[in-house]
């Protein structure tokens, strides 16, 4: 498609023909590109219609916030729409959040989750009070083909090369627990991890699972794919972690990295940006993380 370029001197008269449209700056050639607006809800379904299977009928993947019909003056991508994020996104005057996780603590978002919660009640003042339109993208993220989570992942550690089809378990050259842990926590700037294993064993097989897949799926693709090592978002103590100590007393080689559930899923929301800019230009999108939510003493 030609951009229309305008010059500066018929900046005034051109707005006026444009109506409603919208108009850039371009600075390298003094010049402005007419931009047409979107509300929040054709920026949804220009996202939803990349989706392999289309728009699903049942899904988290709603508005949580705001109004669909809002001009989106700028989007911020994240893993949580938390309060500081709300600041953060207001004052660069972009009134679009897409948040990967919940905005009211509970998987449906339902703000009556735990009655009388003046937290719910204050935060959703926040978003009223800048009018930030909130969309989860979640279900549809995952959806995607590939993956956007795992795809962001893999581009941050610098795995694609080992990993071209894009699944779960793959295999990389054969190095010590010690060392994968350290360029995860380097590459996806991670403060602490934890793990278990010995450091000095061997690890090539991978199980990647970002996010939180739950103990019995976690398990099922360590031992259906002969994983030596499963790098997880979060999972219940009482389940995997469980499940890696005792395997490893009875004389099996297999460890276990935690990288903490924001913290695995975060360079999928990062890559969303890169996605997302082609797909509407002249929209400013930027991407918060969201501070590390523990103090580690």
């Amino acid at each position: 498609m030609v951009k229309q370029l305008y010059k500066r001197r018929d900046f005034i008269g051109n707005v006026v023909k444009a109506g409603a449209a919208g108009v850039m700056a371009n600075p390298l050639l003094d010049h402005f590109t007419l931009i047409e607006p979107m509300t929040v809800s054709q920026v949804i379904e220009r996202i939803i219609a990349e989706v392999p299977g289309g728009k699903l009928n049942e899904t988290v993947d709603t508005l949580k916030s705001g109004s669909g019909d809002q001009i989106v003056t700028g989007i911020v991508t994240t893993m949580f729409a938390t309060v500081k994020v709300i600041q953060a996104a207001a004052k660069m005057k972009a009134n679009f959040i897409i948040t990967h996780e919940p905005t009211f603590y509970n998987h449906t978002d339902d703000p009556n989750w735990v009655e009388n919660n003046t937290t719910v009640k204050e935060k959703k003042e926040l978003l009223d009070k800048y009018q930030i339109a909130v969309w989860r993208f979640h279900d549809y993220w995952h959806r995607m083909k590939p993956d956007g989570i795992l795809h962001g992942v893999l581009l941050k550690t610098d795995w694609l090369s080992y990993n071209p089809k894009e699944e779960n378990v793959f295999q990389i050259p054969a190095q010590p627990l010690i060392g994968i842990v350290r360029h995860i926590k380097d590459s996806l700037k991670i403060p602490h991890i934890r793990y278990i294993g010995d450091e000095t064993a061997n690890c090539s097989i991978i199980a990647l699972m970002p996010g939180a897949g739950g103990g019995q799926r976690q398990v099922k693709m360590l031992i259906e794919n002969k994983a030596d090592l499963l790098i997880a978002g979060e999972s219940p103590e009482w389940e995997t972690p469980e499940y890696i100590r005792d395997s490893r007393a009875l004389g099996k080689s297999v460890s276990l990295i935690v990288l903490g559930h924001a913290y695995s899923e975060d360079a999928g929301m990062e890559y969303l940006v890169q996605w997302l800019q082609p797909k509407l230009p002249g929209i400013k999108i930027t991407h918060i993380a969201p501070d590390s939510t523990f103090t580690w003493a």
